[in-house]
């Protein structure tokens, strides 16, 4: 709980800079909760975006413990005040939200509220959502209200326009980097067909000659033909490996349901069953990070095993994922082939690292390539936690 509203600016200042440590929208909306009730000292808060539908599409809450939230009920709909503001647009400041005319009651579970304050979320005509904060704390987050009561102020209300106009900018971002993601997601898939493609239909096609080359041979070469079986059984299963590599990365990560370390965990242990190469999987001290990070780790380890599974020839591949400050540090090492980066950039080629460098930077991280012509490779990626 809040103890008391934080002072002026440099407070909203602190606010518009943990909104801007995410890039998730579910993670920003939370961000903006939080940050709005302990900028005005709040007792509750809430974040409504609106749906098409009379509705809202999310209702982030702040103030009310998971299960008061869930005794209250179904999502409110778009009615009485909050109906109110989102049509007119407009900031709403009440010294008792129950004696205004549109007030429509809550559910019984409800928690009692009275002074009140609405400010829209807007970016140009459209209406992102709309903050609601409820009941202002006295002295030391108390309800304990000087004379003239708790009601929110003028000054309140201009700190919380701030708010507001900077929660656009974020979620807005959020918004473009969710349809980046998206777009890059489609790019992937595009990617993974085109190495079915190219990998395991030039392998079937090879292995549909080869069986027929054995088929041909069986009565006039009885030993070239079982050679050429040996070579359909060989070919049958690199296809098989290609199959495997290739549903590993078209299945859904599972971030949400698992977190990154068991996420990687799965994912290393199908790419040992898989190859012929052992790969290993270790963790040390991890947290949990902003989902835009995990997910940038996640996409990062797969597209250096990519690389290490498929081009380097190694008999061993090491991952490791291991915490460092706030944040945390991932390393896949090989011992393969290896390469010379700067060859590398200048024959225009670059194994993917480019996309690596990419999402690394995306999310306020690094990467660093480690390599040498016969001394294997070691793709080191770190990332700021939040």
């Amino acid at each position: 709980m809040s103890q008391g509203p934080r002072s002026g600016l440099p407070a909203v200042s602190t606010a518009i800079l943990a909104m801007s440590r995410h890039l998730e929208v579910r993670d920003v909306l939370k961000t903006i909760v939080v940050s709005a009730r302990e900028l005005l000292g709040a007792r509750y808060a809430a974040l409504g975006v609106p749906d098409d539908h009379g509705g809202f599409a999310q209702f982030v809450v702040d103030g009310v413990s998971e299960e008061e939230w869930k005794a209250i009920g179904p999502l409110p709909r778009q009615h009485g005040i909050l109906a109110a503001m989102l049509q007119e647009k407009a900031p709403q400041r009440l010294p008792d939200v129950r004696q205004d005319p549109r007030f429509g009651g809550w559910p019984d579970a409800h928690p009692d509220m009275s002074d009140f304050i609405g400010m829209p979320i807007a970016d140009g005509d459209e209406n992102l959502g709309v903050l609601f904060l409820a009941n202002k704390a006295g002295e030391e987050g108390t309800r304990k209200c000087p004379p003239g009561g708790c009601a929110f102020t003028e000054e309140d209300e201009a700190l919380l326009s701030v708010l507001a106009q900077h929660a656009a900018i974020a979620l807005t971002n959020a918004r473009l980097y969710e349809r980046s993601r998206e777009l890059t997601i489609a790019g992937e898939r595009a990617r993974l067909a085109h190495e079915l493609h190219d990998a395991v239909a030039q392998k079937l096609f090879s292995l549909r000659l080869t069986a027929q080359a054995a088929a041909a041979l069986v009565d006039r070469d009885p030993a070239r033909a079982k050679d050429e079986l040996h070579q359909v059984a060989r070919l049958a299963a690199e296809a098989t490996d290609e199959l495997r590599a290739a549903v590993v990365e078209l299945r859904p990560a599972g971030l949400d349901e698992d977190g990154l370390v068991a996420t990687l965990r799965t994912q290393v242990k199908v790419l040992d069953r898989a190859h012929a190469a052992h790969v290993s999987f270790t963790s040390h001290g991890m947290r949990a990070l902003p989902s835009a990070q995990e997910e940038a780790l996640l996409r990062v380890a797969q597209e250096a095993l990519h690389n290490a599974l498929r081009h380097s020839g190694a008999e061993h591949v090491d991952v490791t994922l291991a915490r460092r400050g706030q944040g945390a540090v991932l390393r896949v090492a090989d011992d393969g082939s290896g390469f010379d980066p700067s060859a590398v950039r200048r024959a225009g080629r670059h194994l993917g690292l480019v996309s690596m460098r990419d999402r690394a930077n995306g999310v306020g991280g690094s990467l660093t390539v480690e390599s040498e012509p016969g001394e294997g490779t070691a793709i080191e990626m770190e990332v700021p936690g939040g």
